[in-house]
């Protein structure tokens, strides 16, 4: 303690043995010890009450879209930075697609890396992309520091980036099982896609029949039989389908080395109050009915649903017609999704200790991000200061994204974010942001 340059104290912090009154001291951007709450604070050391406030650890977002270099009209690491530390988060992982060029090279990452530079106001990792054409590519990028490598099983939206078939999935997996790497897979299969109505136009009901939970389901059980063949190392992405649950939890069961993650949009949104027409909650795959969602929440509380991340995919506003089949399909999430889980969260009974785990602590660990995800000693000193009983109307002119579309337009949600801090330094507050202070993460070897 008597190194501390920082001590950030609260009747409420959420530490891995549970939330209790504490002192965090904080040196050189590390948390050095978490001690009682009437702890001396030592001589030059800067003291920080929050009162009854809530710290927590800053949340990891595995799942983000930036869209930079190349479509940055939709984001950007500036604006999405900004609005991820504006809603408690201080590090995301960005995803291979939608930026021109796509993480699916060497060559590609560090034209993306030095577009992020000095842009990103939290910290900010890669991953790669698995395409049918770059199994050359998938050692090479674990070599230089992505996270893992993101494929798809049906068509992804855009034309740089293809899906995989089954014979090209069980391809990659063998290259990436062989450097012990990490395959994310969105899971659709384009079989039960293709036969599935299409309708188009602005009716909610035809868009959620063109996009139906067999679809998968199917795909989610090609991908265990495959990950299980090839004793190779996979994560479900923005899982939606109830359906799938028993089979991942038997997979588990079983040892297969199987992760899955769902969304906010899924916990807090239901296909009964979709309005037609409005394509904001148009995501792939899509916000199913309430019962479905309930079977999400238990898979989260026994554990078959591993963490919570945005996946926010922005795009302009001029892309969000009224027509389900053409308007592009994203929800816009990092500013608000610390509270809209935190909403729904509190409502089921669950605490802010079960929020941390699933947003922050197991989110940190499938990127193998060991300094994140806890306060704990030797953890960066990244938080997230809540009040987690005071409510807010969102207003999307208040949003820091980009493009300010929201699915969450006019709702109440639980749970201000009072401030935001990265390695001891605080980088938002009240709707301030300092300069950027992110770094750059590569994958430790």
């Amino acid at each position: 303690m008597s190194e501390a340059e920082l001590v950030l104290r609260s009747r409420r912090v959420v530490t891995p043995e549970g939330m209790r009154a504490a002192a965090v001291a904080v040196a050189a951007g590390r948390i050095v010890a978490v001690l009682p709450y009437d702890a001396d604070v030592p001589a030059g050391a800067r003291l920080e009450d929050f009162g009854d406030d809530v710290v927590l650890p800053g949340l990891v977002d595995t799942h983000v879209h930036v869209n930079d270099p190349g479509r940055t009209e939709w984001e950007g690491f500036w604006t999405a930075t900004r609005a991820a530390a504006a809603g408690g988060i201080t590090t995301l992982l960005d995803m291979p697609l939608n930026s021109l060029p796509p993480t699916t090279t060497v060559g590609n990452l560090r034209v993306k890396q030095e577009v992020a530079r000095d842009k990103a106001h939290i910290d900010v990792g890669f991953w790669g992309g698995a395409l049918p054409d770059n199994v050359g590519d998938l050692r090479p990028l674990h070599e230089a520091g992505v996270f893992g490598f993101k494929a798809f099983l049906s068509p992804s939206g855009v034309d740089e980036f293809p899906h995989l078939d089954q014979e090209q999935l069980a391809r990659s997996l063998a290259e990436i099982a062989g450097f012990g790497g990490l395959l994310i897979v969105h899971a659709e299969d384009p079989h039960h896609l293709a036969s599935a109505p299409q309708h188009g136009g602005p009716e909610y009901a035809h868009f959620l029949a063109s996009r139906p939970r067999d679809a998968e389901d199917t795909a989610v059980a090609n991908l265990i039989a495959q990950a299980k063949r090839l004793d190779a190392r996979v994560h479900v992405l923005h899982l939606s389908s109830g359906d799938a649950l028993p089979m991942i939890s038997a997979a588990k069961a079983e040892g297969v080395a199987i992760t899955v993650e769902t969304c906010p949009h899924y916990l807090t949104l239901t296909a009964e109050e979709v309005p037609d027409g409005a394509s904001e909650f148009k995501c792939c795959p899509p916000i199913r009915e309430a019962a479905n969602q309930d079977l999400l929440w238990r898979a989260l509380a026994d554990g078959t649903i591993d963490c919570v991340v945005t996946d926010h995919s922005p795009s302009t506003a001029d892309l969000k017609t009224d027509d389900f089949a053409t308007a592009w399909g994203g929800i816009s999430g990092l500013q608000l999704s610390l509270s809209a889980v935190w909403t729904e969260a509190r409502r089921r009974g669950h605490g802010l200790q079960d929020v941390v785990r699933w947003m922050s602590e197991r989110t940190a660990a499938l990127a193998g991000l060991a300094n994140k995800g806890a306060i704990a000693p030797g953890r960066d000193a990244d938080f997230a200061v809540l009040a987690p009983d005071e409510s807010f109307t969102v207003d999307p002119a208040a949003l820091q994204h980009r493009n300010r579309v929201t699915a969450y337009a006019g709702r109440t949600l639980y749970g201000v974010v009072r401030s935001t801090w990265l390695r001891g330094h605080r980088i938002a507050a009240d709707g301030t942001f300092t300069e950027p202070r992110g770094r750059l993460l590569t994958r430790h070897p």
